[in-house]
C-alpha cells in the first residue's frame, strides 16, 4: 500500500520523527512503545524492541529494524515476525511543507492475518491516522516554539 501525506512543516522536522521509533508513540496511535535494543548512534542494522496495540487491548511484541537513512529524505524500516514487514518514508519539500510518500509491504503471520483482510479502504485510513497525529505534533511545537532570530516581540517593537 502506497500513502501520499501533505504536512506543512519542513522535511527536517518532519523525518526527526518518522527516522526515531522512540518519538513514535507520541503521534501513531497503535505504537505503545519503543527501546532502543544497541548501544551507541543509531545507523543501519540498529534495532528497537516494539509493543503496538492492535485492536484494543491485544499486543504485538517485535523489533524494529533500521534498514535504510538518507538524512532529511528517506527512512526505511523492517518490523520482525509476526509483522514481517517494511515501511518506506521519502520525505520531499513541497512549499513551505513536506510530501511524505509511505509504502508499506509485508507478509503477517498468525491472528494479525485478519489485519490484511481490512478493505484497502480502512487499511489507508488507520495508517493516515499516524499522519494526522504527526501533524497535531508538529503544529503545537510551532505553536510553543520561541519567536525565529531576528524576529522581535510586541514589546520590543513598541517599547512603553
Amino acid at each position: 500500500m502506497r500513502l501520499d501525506a501533505r504536512l506543512a512543516h519542513p522535511p527536517a522536522r518532519v523525518f526527526a520523527y518518522l527516522a526515531d521509533p522512540a518519538r513514535w508513540p507520541e503521534f501513531a496511535p497503535a505504537v505503545e512503545f519503543r527501546q532502543r535494543i544497541d548501544e551507541g548512534l543509531p545507523e543501519i542494522g540498529s534495532r528497537w524492541w516494539a509493543v503496538d496495540r492492535i485492536f484494543g487491548p491485544f499486543k504485538v511484541r517485535f523489533a524494529d529494524v533500521l534498514e535504510v537513512i538518507e538524512p532529511h529524505q528517506r527512512v526505511v524500516w523492517h518490523s520482525t515476525s509476526p509483522w514481517n514487514s517494511r515501511v518506506e518514508y521519502v520525505c520531499a519539500a513541497e512549499g513551505e511543507g513536506t510530501r511524505v510518500l509511505a509504502d508499506y509491504e509485508g507478509d503477517v503471520v498468525g491472528w494479525l492475518r485478519l489485519v490484511a483482510l481490512l478493505p484497502t479502504f480502512v487499511l489507508r485510513r488507520i495508517l493516515l491516522r499516524d499522519f494526522r497525529g504527526l501533524s497535531r505534533v508538529l503544529d503545537a511545537e510551532a505553536r510553543a516554539a520561541p519567536p525565529a532570530s531576528g524576529a522581535f516581540s510586541s514589546a520590543e517593537r513598541h517599547p512603553a
